[in-house]
């Protein structure tokens, strides 16, 4: 057991509906103009005679406009993303400006994640990190990759059924839907929720919405996954649109000359896009070396195409991928090291010291792979997924099979596992977003799950990335502010155009004004 996760289980009497949220600063002197807080809510909602509680960690941004109208929760996604660095960074500032400035913002880390009894199956870093680099992360990295995947994932499967077990049954998302009807009850507003969850948020979000229909007020479900395919594990349309963001890429290369280093590597998409795959098949088998340091100055195939796959996600770093690739491309290390595409961000803002951003996947792999139906102890059960995952996407089908041979294993089953379905009608209707080409959470994704939401709306973000943040528009943040406001759904057939194009220097800030 890690005692790190005794830290933030207390043993009282049981939550009541008197429970409150205990506000304090974030820091000590104030230069972090957030608000930070703890709420005590069960520990197992499914054990009426157990009177342990654990500690909820939040964050508040506070609403800019008077009176305030009521308080916004968020989920930026994962499952394993710590929502409070969202909420005190870069990305939170877009959902501040488009929810309007009269909510209070608020986020919190869920079980399993942050300080939120973080679900870990190994007893220290070093040791977490050396398993990381042990066994292929891409399915086609090698003939040999998926097998040897399966086998470190069986490994892996047996250390966190012995390091993890404690509270492994108990951070499932429907547990997390609960934790956050409790935070609605305790801000003692009017008792209903207003939410915009983002990517794994939204299954979270389609979740708390089944199970409590009649206390939804306003609901952003953006980036929008398939519940389905989810808890079934038998994942294909999540890379669905994946290979069109990249033809994406290359076409905003070619249109933008000026500001897209590879657009000198040739003259058409279909240049680019050949050069490319002759360079990730070339790097397969003889990675490219430069430089004198085996750890930055290797370039592999899992590092490329994982730098690749994780940059389609968002837009505004394609001008360094672009650098970047046409670097690796002309051999040219300076450019490569210029790009800093492959580096690791730095986090030595005060924001980024009090709420460190550092998911791992076992946080990931403990909620999700509890969500997941599916098991097996048979991997060649599992080769036509992966041959379909692999049809549906060249670049994406890539991703998806870790995680497959990682829940097919897992040790654990969440204990509370929403079994209902999700056709539902809510208190008031929900709202969709789903970007044209996300690389992730396809727009077809978000049509079929807004099918089962009578009365929702569905609107179309014509952007690229990963949730309709990537690429900003103007125009969708009006419908989002328009929603929280006063309720106001998009005509259907809205289609947004963005505010920012593929490979421009503006930014959020130089467009919001």
């Amino acid at each position: 057991m890690q005692p790190i996760l005794l830290i933030t289980i207390l043993l009282s009497v049981s939550v009541t509906a008197t429970n409150t949220i205990h506000w304090f600063p974030c820091d000590k002197n104030g230069s972090i103009p957030f608000t930070c807080g703890t709420l005590k809510v069960p520990l197992d909602y499914n054990d009426p005679l157990s009177n342990k509680t654990l500690e909820l960690a939040l964050i508040k941004s506070n609403a800019t406009i008077q009176p305030k109208k009521g308080s916004v929760l968020v989920n930026p996604g994962g499952p394993g993303i710590a929502t409070r660095p969202f909420v005190a960074g870069r990305s939170g500032g877009g959902v501040i400006d488009a929810v309007g400035g009269a909510y209070d913002l608020i986020g919190f880390d869920t079980r399993g994640t942050g300080t939120t009894i973080p679900f870990a199956c190994y007893n220290d870093s070093t040791s977490q990190y050396v398993d990381s680099l042990v066994g292929p992360a891409l399915a086609n990295s090698s003939n040999t990759a998926i097998g040897t995947m399966w086998s470190t994932r069986t490994i892996q499967a047996e250390l966190c059924k012995q390091n993890g077990k404690e509270f492994s049954e108990l951070i499932g998302t429907a547990y997390i839907a609960r934790d956050m009807m409790q935070i609605v009850d305790a801000l003692r507003e009017d008792g209903l929720l207003r939410y915009w969850g983002i990517s794994y948020g939204t299954i979270l979000g389609a979740t708390v919405a089944a199970m409590f229909p009649d206390r939804i007020d306003k609901l952003v479900l953006d980036g929008v996954v398939n519940w389905q395919e989810y808890y079934s594990g038998y994942e294909l349309e999540p890379v669905a649109d994946t290979d069109l963001v990249l033809a994406g890429f290359f076409e905003g290369c070619i249109a933008s000359p000026e500001t897209c280093a590879l657009a000198k590597e040739g003259k058409t998409t279909q240049e680019l896009s050949n050069k490319f795959y002759r360079l990730i098949d070339t790097i397969k088998f003889n990675p490219i070396a430069l430089g004198s340091n085996i750890t930055t100055d290797l370039y592999t195939y899992e590092t490329v195409v994982g730098t690749i796959g994780l940059n389609l996600y968002s837009p505004s770093t394609w001008i360094s991928l672009a650098l970047a690739l046409q670097g690796l491309l002309s051999r040219n290390r300076t450019a490569v090291v210029a790009s800093s595409i492959f580096s690791a961000p730095s986090g030595t803002s005060a924001v980024a010291r009090l709420f460190p951003d550092n998911p791992s996947l076992e946080e990931t792999y403990g909620i999700k792979c509890s969500d997941v139906s599916l098991r097996t102890d048979n991997l060649t059960s599992l080769f036509p997924l992966f041959e379909a995952q692999s049809k549906q996407s060249r670049l994406g089908g890539e991703f998806l099979p870790k995680t497959v041979v990682t829940c097919a294993q897992w040790p654990f089953r969440a204990k509370e596992r929403y079994s209902g379905n999700f056709k539902v009608k809510t208190k008031n209707p929900v709202l969709f977003i789903g970007n044209t080409a996300d690389p992730a959470t396809p727009f077809a994704s978000a049509q079929n799950v807004s099918a089962g939401f009578e009365g929702s709306a569905l609107l179309q973000h014509d952007g690229y990335g990963h949730g309709s943040l990537a690429q900003p528009s103007l125009c969708t943040m009006a419908a989002i502010r328009d929603y929280f406001a006063n309720g106001t759904l998009p005509a259907p057939g809205t289609k947004c155009p963005v505010s920012i194009d593929l490979f421009s220097t503006k930014t959020l800030k130089d467009i919001i004004g």
